[in-house]
Parts: C-alpha cells; sequence; structure tokens
C-alpha cells in the first residue's frame, strides 16, 4: 500500500519558506513554491510514516514562516525595520 497527501499553504514570502523546510525534507518528500503557494507531496508505505513527517513538516513550516517573515523586517546592518 502507497500512501500520498499534498499539503498546500499560502504565504507572502512562499519561496523563502519553501527553501527553509525543503532541506528538511525525507526522501519520500518533496517541497517546491508555486505563487504565493507552498506545495509538499508527502508519500510512503507506512501510515504512521505519513503522519510523523506531516508533524514535523508542519513545526518546520510555523518556524520558516517566521523566519523568513523576520529577514524582510532586518536590513542589511542586522537592524530591525
Amino acid at each position: 500500500m502507497n500512501i500520498s497527501g499534498i499539503i498546500r499553504t499560502t504565504h507572502h514570502r512562499a519561496q523563502c519558506i519553501a527553501d527553509a523546510v525543503s532541506t528538511d525534507n525525507l526522501s519520500e518528500m518533496r517541497t517546491w513554491a508555486e505563487g504565493n503557494s507552498v506545495i509538499t507531496r508527502i508519500a510512503s508505505s507506512k501510515v504512521r510514516s505519513v503522519i510523523a513527517s506531516m508533524d514535523d513538516y508542519l513545526m518546520n513550516l510555523t518556524v520558516a514562516e517566521d523566519v523568513c517573515e523576520k529577514s524582510i523586517q532586518t536590513d542589511s546592518s542586522g537592524v530591525m525595520r
């Protein structure tokens, strides 16, 4: 049995977020940005693996969103605007 799913979320800086979360992708995951959406496909032969991957991904997504939003608030000298 093969289980797969797609998570699509909308973000102001979708490419930044896709780049950040894709570094933690497992071999059965693929993440990319399309416009203002971040799309991740997860597949596995085990339900528990899909659930664990989704849980980890959603936590990473939250952190990436915070980091990407804060990065646009900081100028090149590191001072918050």
